[in-house]
């Protein structure tokens, strides 16, 4: 992804997961907005958005961030608001293991208390090893932690799944983790 396609992006993580009323923007039900209220927002705050460079960051982000509804009005990001707002998302049966990364410096208290969501609505879980890998770097040396999903599951945690594959749930409990 170009320069200007990465700036776009982080812009709308920005205001569609965190600040959206900075922007002049309401997220509906599930965390959607109007395309063209998207666009003349951005347009009015000095960052102008074309139709075709937002479908791009939809189509090409490597993370997934965003998504169209059915009908290529609506946008909305996947996961990861510190905002509230329900994705409406159904419990899923998570896979039998998944993985969180952290840095290095966090783990001591991880494996005391456990990974809480911060001042996100879930944990993020990552259905890889890489992946947990990559997300922990981003916080120092990663160290990537295992997750009895199955345990947590037959214990009545609910565990969800965004559009772009990021599983999510409220917490993790220490006794269900393990340093890999």
């Amino acid at each position: 992804m170009n320069n200007r396609l990465i700036k776009i992006s982080k812009f709308l993580s920005k205001y569609l997961r965190h600040q959206p009323e900075s922007l002049g923007i309401t997220l509906e039900s599930g965390g959607w907005v109007n395309v063209q209220e998207l666009l003349a927002a951005c347009a009015k705050h000095q960052f102008p958005i074309t139709l075709q460079e937002l479908q791009e960051v939809v189509a090409n982000n490597d993370k997934k961030r965003f998504s169209f509804d059915s009908t290529g009005t609506m946008i909305r990001a996947n996961q990861g608001h510190s905002v509230e707002v329900d994705l409406q998302l159904e419990p899923v049966t998570p896979p039998n293991v998944l993985y969180h990364g952290t840095g290095h410096k966090s783990v001591e208290s991880i494996l005391q208390t456990g990974i809480a969501k911060m001042s996100r609505h879930h944990v993020h879980l990552s259905a890889d090893i890489a992946t947990a890998k990559t997300v922990g770097a981003r916080h120092g040396k990663p160290v990537v932690l295992a997750i009895d999903t199955a345990s947590m599951y037959q214990a009545g945690y609910q565990f969800y799944c965004s559009d772009n594959g990021v599983w999510l749930v409220d917490n993790v409990p220490p006794e269900y983790l393990q340093i890999i």
